[in-house]
């Protein structure tokens, strides 16, 4: 089990990084990591070269995965495993203070799910 912010930072970056591309990173540095899709779109009333799709930000007692898809269509994930239900703080906002190999696996597939679903809607190539 993982309980240091920084390697758990590392972790869910290398799990954003699998999708890349499709995704692009927006930001990858000592702040924090953003990925968004690559097709320009309307995000609200801006137009932006990619959808946005999430942040990894590195905390000193935690590391924060915002992840938008669940925010954008949330009715495809409502069936979230409890254990990282549990982490989800506000509607887009996950909290990770420890990392397991459990919480890993259901994480990359959240996030793959994400993506298929951004690449249905036309957001991601």
């Amino acid at each position: 089990m993982i309980t240091n912010p920084i390697e758990i930072d590392l972790a869910l970056r290398k799990l954003i990084k699998a999708h890349v591309p499709p995704l692009q990173l927006r930001k990858d540095d000592s702040s924090g990591l953003e990925a968004s899709g690559t097709i320009p779109a309307m995000q609200g009333k801006k137009k932006v070269d990619g959808f946005y799709f999430a942040s990894i930000i590195p905390k000193p007692k935690d590391t924060r995965l915002y992840f938008f898809p669940i925010y954008t269509h949330c009715d495809h994930f409502a069936g979230l495993p409890p254990i990282l239900r549990k982490c989800l703080k506000g509607k887009s906002c996950f909290h990770f203070k420890h990392l397991n190999e459990e919480l890993e696996k259901h994480i990359s597939k959240m996030v793959e799910q994400g993506v298929l679903i951004y690449q249905k809607a036309g957001l991601v190539a």
